[in-house]
């Protein structure tokens, strides 16, 4: 993948990246092809866009975090159960 030429777009989607566990070169497809579902092209649009995804993975990467928190919880007649190998 030819490297960017705009370091504020690689800084944005590498915060993407980096919320969701991705690889850079997947994170800038999905702003790519956002980008061209929306009918983007300006490089500052781009970036926008990167950075509203940003923000909406790390408002779903904190849902998620709660999520996996009450799942791992015990249920209070679970609460005693041993497991044994």
């Amino acid at each position: 993948m030819v490297a960017p030429t705009n370091p504020t777009y690689a800084t944005a989607y590498a915060r993407l990246a980096s919320l969701l566990n991705i690889s850079l070169a997947s994170a800038r497809r999905k702003v790519d092809l956002r980008a061209t579902q929306e009918g983007l092209r300006a490089m500052e649009d781009k970036i926008a866009l990167a950075g509203r995804m940003a923000e909406d993975a790390h408002a779903g990467s904190a849902a998620n975090g709660q999520l996996l928190d009450s799942l791992l919880t015990a249920v209070q007649s679970e609460m005693n159960f041993m497991d044994e190998d």
